[in-house]
């Protein structure tokens, strides 16, 4: 019996895996996208590529499935009027009513695919925030391996003030998707990311940072923050990357082959977890109704009944 049940958690792990990409406006995230993919056909690995963001004008790669064949965002926009945010986010409503087409055509690749790659709106809260992004989400990581991939602009997080925002977003979107997580530093062509990896390694490295820039009521709330958020960079995968010249991108594809690992050893046994525990509580439900009905009849039974 213990034999058996030893064997049991064998598990095949050289399925697909798929990177859903996400990142701010202007954070390189499409043009990442683009050295991935390139990368990976130099390799002789081409991926599925994936497009979820319905108000981009031009792609620089071409896309297997295109949100904007299936939706237009700006009809979508005239014919309900609403704004930009809203003709993306009604966009993304209306795409996941076809969800089941793209798994199924997803399943039809994922023996022959080894990635599929998800380019997501600039607007990351539609996405991350909303039920259709949820749902996207949660379908991908109940059928593949899924890996979130946060994109920064290296540059523009050279200050605390913004390094510190862009973190609370990345834990943010770690906490709301609760999936492997890889937090991808790119543009390191222009600015190397070695600070951001002193600054979420060091404490005081930061508080000396703060301390340089000019006095302001959110120093003191970044000194905060910065000390709630230890225990998020200590689990952290980091990596710089250059979209422009596909610098560390051996080193992107280490870390998300260890979110992989991550995937099989934790999220996966949590969601087998969860379903089981739905599936019993389901059982008991059933078997719930069954007294009663077996109650009901055992009082009625033997009644004369009026015709």
């Amino acid at each position: 019996m213990d034999g058996a049940q030893t064997d049991q958690p064998t598990e095949k792990r050289d399925g697909p895996v798929n990177i859903i990409m996400i990142g701010m406006a202007g954070s390189g995230k499409t043009t990442l996208m683009q050295r991935i993919n390139a990368h990976l056909h130099e390799r002789k690995k081409a991926p599925y590529v994936v497009n979820l963001d319905p108000a981009v004008s031009k792609l620089p790669f071409q896309a297997n499935i295109d949100i904007r064949d299936t939706v237009d965002y700006k009809q979508v926009m005239s014919e309900y009027n609403l704004g930009p945010n809203g003709g993306i986010l009604t966009s993304l409503n209306l795409f996941t009513t076809k969800l089941d087409q793209v798994m199924g055509l997803i399943d039809k690749r994922a023996s022959t695919t080894e990635y599929f790659l998800y380019d997501t709106p600039g607007q990351i809260e539609i996405f991350t925030w909303s039920a259709s992004g949820a749902i996207i989400t949660n379908t991908l990581a109940s059928s593949y391996p899924t890996v979130v991939v946060y994109v920064v602009d290296t540059p523009r997080t050279a200050s605390p003030s913004t390094f510190m925002s862009n973190m609370m977003y990345a834990c943010s979107i770690l906490y709301k998707t609760q999936l492997p997580f890889v937090l991808a530093f790119n543009k390191t062509d222009v600015v190397s990311h070695g600070f951001a990896l002193e600054w979420m390694s060091d404490f005081e490295a930061f508080q000396r940072a703060l301390q340089r820039q000019e006095e302001s009521f959110m120093n003191s709330l970044m000194q905060s923050m910065s000390l709630v958020l230890d225990e998020f960079y200590a689990h952290l995968r980091v990596c710089g990357v250059s979209a422009m010249t596909g610098q560390g991108m051996d080193e992107f594809f280490d870390k998300i082959g260890e979110a992989v690992t991550e995937y099989y050893d934790e999220f996966r046994p949590n969601l087998q977890r969860q379903v089981e525990k739905k599936r019993q509580a389901e059982q008991e439900q059933k078997e719930e109704h069954l007294k009663r009905l077996m109650k009901d009849l055992a009082v009625s039974e033997g009644k004369e009944v009026d015709l």
